[in-house]
């Protein structure tokens, strides 16, 4: 007999970089259940509105993923305020695209801090509560560019690759704790982050509402690999059988390996600023506040 998906209803769920794009729309999924979930966001202002508009099971909190103190600060005011957080939700990131050899260090170094340190921060700082009671759900957003080569993008992918790989290895150590560890791996998605970015043929970019059910979908039914669309797991799998020759000829074939190549730039042109300057050093966020909250 299949089990009975789990109830999210009552759940606190916290989201990290859940002011727009993917993390907000898996906030209103969320609110949607029946969860309380937590907005983290270096962009407290935005979070707020964020928060508002969600309604009362929204709270909005000032978040730098990149520093270890301000993550356990968010988790501590999202638990003095809502309870104990039952899931987390690593889905800051930040994608900057260009030839690899052109990629200045700072560059390479922000990405770095959001991509990697982010999610570790966020992992040491809430498996501990979880493993306390026994229970509990992380999920990590990764990419499809976790599981291969797509020039333009070589530090982005090597950022992927790596939360695809520390998930894995942290599920087996939490293997028999009753705490439940997920990676979601989507195609492109239609956000900010990945204008003036095209698709490989016969792979359309997804929403990121579909992101949002995906996540919905594996905290009532857990399992690991999360590919969205679902479809892409398969494929995956299968180019990842092939012999190294074959693989690339694929990927060439239905212009994946130009997928972050060939970008728009113009197009890009805003979000790649903004990327650039989510240094909190620039643009310091307040201490952890809570614009609102219900249970």
């Amino acid at each position: 007999m299949a089990k009975q998906p789990r109830i999210l209803a009552g759940r606190v769920v916290a989201i990290t970089g859940a002011a727009r794009g993917i993390g907000r729309a898996t906030a209103a999924a969320l609110v949607r259940e029946g969860a309380t979930v937590a907005i983290g966001d270096l962009d407290a202002d935005l979070a707020r509105r964020t928060a508002d508009e969600l309604g009362p099971q929204a709270a909005a909190f000032a978040l730098d993923v990149t520093d270890r103190a301000s993550f356990d600060a968010f988790l501590d005011a999202v638990e003095g305020q809502l309870g104990p957080v039952d899931v987390l939700v690593n889905n800051a990131g930040i994608m900057a695209l260009g030839p690899f050899v052109a990629e200045d260090d700072a560059t390479a170094r922000r990405m770095v801090d959001i991509n990697i340190h982010g999610v570790l921060h966020g992992m040491k700082a809430v498996l501990p509560r979880l493993l306390a009671r026994g229970d509990g759900h992380l999920v990590n957003i990764a990419s499809v560019a976790g599981k291969g080569p797509y020039p333009g993008g070589a530090t982005y992918c090597g950022t992927k690759h790596f939360v695809v790989g520390v998930s894995d290895t942290a599920r087996g150590e939490l293997r028999g704790t009753g705490v439940e560890v997920s990676v979601v791996m989507p195609v492109v998605v239609d956000t900010e982050l990945a204008s003036g970015v095209s698709t490989a043929r016969g792979i359309p970019k997804v929403k990121p509402d579909d992101v949002a059910v995906a996540i919905v979908e594996v905290l009532k039914r857990p399992r690991f690999d999360v590919y969205v669309p679902r479809s892409i797991g398969p494929l995956t799998a299968l180019s990842a059988a092939l012999p190294r020759r074959l693989r690339e000829a694929f990927m060439r074939a239905i212009g994946a390996d130009r997928v972050l190549w060939r970008v728009d730039d113009g197009a890009r042109r805003a979000y790649e600023v903004r990327a650039a300057h989510s240094d909190p050093a620039l643009e310091p966020a307040a201490q952890p506040e809570l614009s609102k909250a219900s249970r």
